[in-house]
């Protein structure tokens, strides 16, 4: 199948700050992949940077074949990326169907089905923002991200913070939304194995430098070079 995404040799960062070095990687159409590392070594630099929300200093980025580094944030909306931010971005002042409607396109996801996929946010759907749990606001991070009926949906840490119940929960949905095939996804997430579960790809980081890229299945059948790379065995 098709390469969806092609990353060859990025350098980014924040300014003349330089976080990313060299880093390269594809993603297949209907793909999924592990970006893995610890605290700090620029994963969510590198969702941010193919959002256009970086300086990108060196190397290539490309989407479909086509370059994207010239693309604006909103403009790669449009192409089909749906981005779930690290912090959640929930707007205080809208309510849950105001997050779902204000960027809705046309496409499967539909609120109907969104709101099938997260039923918890139904008896919801007129509370504002600020009125929701920690674990309801990343489901609605989520749902609004399927809104906009992604090709290529970007996770930042979905379960970070979230009691183990909730965490049970978005990973059945996270589970249920990629077994399609239909969608490709980049999964940032502390928790490895979770993680490794999920996704067929996995890209361990460190320092901004891609230092293993393997199977998902194979990484998580080695304990060995899981603990030397993250130290979580």
């Amino acid at each position: 199948m098709a390469d969806l995404l092609e990353v060859q040799g990025v350098v980014a960062g924040y300014g003349e700050s330089v976080v990313l070095e060299d880093v390269s990687f594809t993603l297949r159409e209907g793909g999924s992949l592990a970006l893995l590392g610890r605290n700090g070594v620029g994963k969510t630099t590198l969702l941010l940077t193919l959002m256009g929300m970086t300086r990108l200093h060196k190397g290539t980025l490309a989407w479909r074949g086509e370059p994207l580094a010239a693309v604006p944030p909103h403009h790669r909306a449009r192409l089909g990326f749906g981005w779930v931010p690290q912090e959640r971005g929930v707007f205080p002042s809208l309510t849950v169907d105001e997050h779902l409607e204000a960027i809705a396109r046309p496409g499967e996801w539909t609120a109907a089905r969104v709101y099938q996929l997260f039923p918890r946010l139904v008896e919801r759907r007129g509370h504002f923002g600020n009125q929701l749990s920690g674990g309801e606001q990343q489901m609605l991070a989520i749902a609004r991200a399927l809104m906009v009926n992604p090709t290529l949906l970007l996770l930042d840490e979905p379960t970070e913070g979230l009691a183990p119940v909730v965490i049970d929960e978005l990973v059945v949905t996270i589970r249920k939304m990629l077994a399609s095939g239909r969608m490709a996804a980049i999964l940032v997430e502390q928790h490895a194995r979770l993680a490794l579960q999920l996704t067929e790809e996995t890209l361990v980081l460190d320092r901004g430098r891609v230092v293993h890229r393997s199977p998902s299945r194979s990484l998580l059948e080695d304990p060995g070079t899981l603990d030397r790379l993250l130290g979580v065995a």
